[in-house]
């Protein structure tokens, strides 16, 4: 992988989360729950088309975890960052890694 190569990808994996920290709050706090929904589709669907369509995350392989990887990962050090605690996200962290194990042996079993 060149410099710019990992560059890009930094950027790419950056914007991910740094746009649900910054936007799906306020967009949830005025619009309620239909700004949640939005929020979901601009963030999401605008980041997956700069990272995936445009190119920005330079990836080998058949698997598409980096968004969330960027995501969680992001989210995790702005909170511990901020202030959050980490033993109340605990729950959570293994409650997705358990979710997320469950989800890869239902496709790899049907797949």
């Amino acid at each position: 992988m060149t410099a710019g190569l990992m560059i890009s990808t930094f950027v790419g994996a950056f914007i991910f989360p740094f746009l649900i920290s910054m936007c799906w709050g306020k967009m949830v706090e005025t619009w309620g729950a239909i700004g949640g929904w939005m929020a979901a589709g601009f963030i999401v669907g605008t980041t997956w088309a700069l990272n995936h369509g445009v190119g920005m995350i330079f990836q080998t392989g058949g698997a598409w975890i980096d968004m969330a990887w960027a995501a969680g990962f992001g989210l995790l050090a702005g909170g511990i960052y901020s202030g959050a605690s980490l033993s109340k996200a605990m729950p959570t962290i293994i409650s997705s890694i358990v979710g997320g194990t469950i989800g890869a042996f239902v496709l790899a079993t049907f797949l």
